[in-house]
């Protein structure tokens, strides 16, 4: 079975604007929705939905998730659990793809979507449902995306009188590209946040 080619961004180009993300979040304390663990970057919307990036070797990397409410491709035991039929993540998937799909079954994860890179080019199994990963809306995908996102969070705690970020500011913490300082994200952030641990958190996203 053929594989569909996607027209997605490369990780590396993902990169400053998961970090931006990651960065705003930690520092409003909320670091644990977008993080980097490397080999692995996680996103979550705070519903149940999320997106994990995994990095492999040899420049491969596998995006994979579920959206809790619009994916309707049931993987595995997912099957089983909602009494559906089973679309194959993995059909006509190089082998190289498993391993990060073991890795979420075996901490009992529902898979909608599975998506692999291979240095090159995205692709994902043939099948003609819904798999959910539009509606998780991951926010890495465009910068403007990524920019609501930040200016999201902002406006979710900002104190009253405090005006939001400008847009300058937060472009310029994602054109970073993961090498953040703590004032580029003191431009951005509630003075009562803590900067420092959203440099770091973008920081990671630069390890390995």
């Amino acid at each position: 079975m053929s594989l569909v080619q996607l027209d997605l961004p490369h990780p590396t180009v993902m990169r400053g604007r998961w970090a931006a993300l990651a960065a705003v979040q930690a520092a409003a304390g909320h670091g644990e929705q977008c993080r980097a663990l490397w080999p692995l970057w996680h996103y979550d919307d705070g519903h149940g939905s999320w997106a994990d990036l995994h990095h492999l070797d040899e420049g491969h990397a596998v995006l994979l998730g579920q959206d809790r409410n619009d994916s309707e491709t049931f993987y595995a035991e997912a099957s089983d659990f909602f009494e559906e039929p089973e679309t194959d993540l993995l059909a006509g998937a190089p082998d190289w793809w498993e391993p990060p799909v073991r890795r979420v079954r075996e901490a009992q994860l529902f898979l909608g979507f599975v998506y692999g890179f291979d240095g090159n080019i995205w692709q994902r199994a043939e099948y003609d449902l819904e798999d959910g990963f539009e509606s998780v809306r991951l926010p890495a995908l465009s910068t403007e995306r990524t920019r609501e996102a930040v200016l999201e969070t902002a406006r979710q705690t900002i104190g009253r009188g405090i005006p939001e970020p400008s847009q300058a500011c937060v472009d310029a913490l994602i054109a970073a590209d993961a090498a953040v300082d703590p004032s580029q994200v003191a431009a951005v952030v509630d003075t009562g946040w803590d900067a420092d641990v959203g440099a770091a958190a973008a920081c990671a996203f630069r390890a390995g």
